[in-house]
């Protein structure tokens, strides 16, 4: 992660990103064996999406739950379909990869052929009834929660 090329830093990234370094080493045992920590290897979109969205208040915090497999690990975005936050939010960032990835659950980031079906709807409901992003995050944030 590297939030020093953040000039000024934005207060969320600075945040987010002391989140990040304080879980970063979480680990679980038996029968977890693969962990993803899209905030470390998506963090450079994840940074964008903050610094873009994230600045004013909101009225209102949509909170997701668990990042799924062709989302956030996907493209480092809380319910981060592909299609979506490339051609809605204008995000195409490089992602790298989890230290320990799962064959069957490769990280491919904006090459990512599946789409994600709860991106799809909740950025497909916000992108139809507020146009712009710019007119839905005036107002929203969306996020992810991940309990340990």
């Amino acid at each position: 992660m590297n939030s020093d090329a953040v000039s000024p830093i934005h207060p969320l990234v600075e945040a987010v990103a002391r989140l990040v370094e304080e879980t970063k080493d979480l680990r679980f045992g038996p029968p977890i064996s693969h962990v993803y920590h899209p905030l470390v290897y998506a963090w450079e979109p994840h940074r964008v999406y903050l610094e873009r969205f994230g600045g004013a208040p909101k009225d209102i915090l949509l909170v997701g739950m668990n990042p799924g497999p062709y989302g956030m690990a996907q493209t480092g975005i809380p319910f981060g379909d592909v299609t979506m936050v490339r051609e809605w939010m204008g995000i195409e960032v490089p992602v790298g990869r989890p230290e320990n990835e799962h064959p069957r659950r490769p990280v491919l980031g904006f090459a990512c052929p599946r789409g994600e079906v709860s991106g799809t709807r909740l950025w497909g409901w916000a992108r139809q009834r507020y146009g712009e992003p710019a007119q839905f995050f005036a107002r929203f944030f969306v996020y992810n929660y991940c309990p340990s």
